[in-house]
């Protein structure tokens, strides 16, 4: 792991098509240029806004309906449990090949529903491209994510939330606490500690899962619009034969994930609750 790691920061200080022999040491010329190489910047907001609402929403979700599903008595728990479940068991993918056909410009359930409330001409004009508008790709890919990732936090979660003793919950109701100021006040703080190990975890694969999504569903189109970090730096490195270009993309994100995980553990970081 320390080697492959260590090449890594090597070899973003040469100039190297990844095949030749020959190697040229330029020292941080790759990373200034990186600096003003929009296509990397644009590649690096998209990543952003995706970690952010991503995580945000997907944690967010999972929590309230593994409450939902752990202290409320609802017929088919067992069901709904493993409908939320089943996206997460699905490779990428497939689960980029459901999401291409349900943004389909033409044929796609989105657009199927959309026409039901507002028709268009015969030729299909005025339909929306879900994948090939650039203002509108990384919202697609978001969503897909979301769908895919809730279930398995859910899961944890509510792991989490059958350890909180029900006596605790029993007492809040006798003092007067409804299921609302019960979920703020016991529910987090005392499975605190694994959303804040979840959280972590979450920032970190969602990069990695934004990668591989983009690349099977749209890789990175319309005219880059829907890149992200990995999927630019695997062009810049394998298609465009700019190796050590693509190294210096690895080492920024490499730097970013650490740093990004350690504000996360600073901001979340509280005393654990014990009862």
């Amino acid at each position: 792991m320390i080697v492959p790691t260590f090449n890594v920061f090597r070899m973003s200080l040469y100039k190297w098509g990844g095949y030749s022999a020959e190697k040229t040491f330029v020292g941080f010329n790759n990373f200034k240029t990186l600096a003003s190489d929009m296509k990397f910047l644009r590649a690096m907001q998209n990543s952003i806004l995706i970690i952010t609402v991503v995580t945000l929403v997907t944690l967010a979700l999972a929590i309230i309906f593994a409450y939902i599903l752990s202290r409320e008595k609802i017929k088919g728990q067992a069901l709904f449990r493993t409908i939320f479940y089943i996206p997460n068991i699905l490779s990428i993918v497939v689960v980029a090949a459901i999401f291409s056909a349900v943004y389909d410009q033409r044929d796609g359930l989105l657009n199927s529903i959309i026409y039901i409330f507002r028709p268009v001409a015969p030729d299909g004009k005025g339909l929306i491209a879900w994948l090939g508008n650039q203002r509108l790709v990384v919202w697609a890919i978001i969503i897909a994510l979301i769908w895919q990732a809730i279930g398995y936090y859910m899961v944890m979660y509510m792991a989490s939330m059958a350890g909180v003793p029900e006596s605790i919950y029993e007492s809040a109701s006798l003092e007067g606490a409804g299921k609302v100021r019960q979920f703020f006040s016991m529910t987090l703080p005392m499975i605190w500690i694994n959303i804040r190990s979840t959280l972590t975890f979450f920032i970190i694969s969602t990069i990695n899962l934004s990668f591989q999504l983009v690349k099977a569903m749209t890789g990175g189109k319309p005219d880059g619009a829907s890149d992200v970090f990995l999927n630019y730096m695997y062009d810049q490195a394998y298609t465009n034969s700019s190796y050590g270009y693509g190294m210096a993309i690895g080492v920024v994100i490499f730097l970013f994930s650490f740093a990004l995980a350690a504000v996360v553990n600073r901001v979340t970081k509280r005393d654990a609750l014990e009862f």
